[in-house]
């Protein structure tokens, strides 16, 4: 087996194991083609920003990914935060353009937790005066 490069990128409830080794291009997530896994307009090309960023074409490289938990967003986000950690992982000197388009940052925004006689997390119950 060729040498390959790991990390892992979570969002939300998603969490991502991103695998990138040299080869022909391929890109898949959960035993499926990239574009079958994530099939809304832009996300494969959002996933893939982290190889624009360094100035590498995808071609070169495969990338192989297992994520679970979260929806649709949620796992994207995971997925090209991983990508962009494994390739630090790859090449270290990559680390400033990583940076400086943001896909190094985890986003720590999380769902707020529901709290006893509100309806969600801060949502109350409709005010009656009688």
């Amino acid at each position: 087996m060729a040498q390959y490069y790991e990390a892992v990128g979570r969002r939300k409830e998603s969490t991502a194991r991103v695998r990138v080794m040299g080869g022909s291009g391929t890109f898949t997530v959960n035993e499926k083609t990239g574009s079958a896994y994530f099939p809304r307009i832009g996300d494969v090309q959002d996933i893939l920003r982290p190889f624009a960023a360094v100035g590498e074409d995808a071609g070169k490289y495969d990338v192989t990914v297992k994520v679970q938990g979260g929806g649709v967003s949620g796992q994207t986000k995971a997925v090209r935060l991983g990508l962009a950690r494994a390739l630090q992982a790859l090449n270290a000197d990559w680390t400033p353009a990583l940076r400086k388009h943001g896909l190094l940052t985890r986003d720590a925004r999380e769902k707020e937790r529901k709290k006893p006689g509100l309806k969600k997390a801060r949502k109350a119950p409709t005010y009656t005066k009688r």
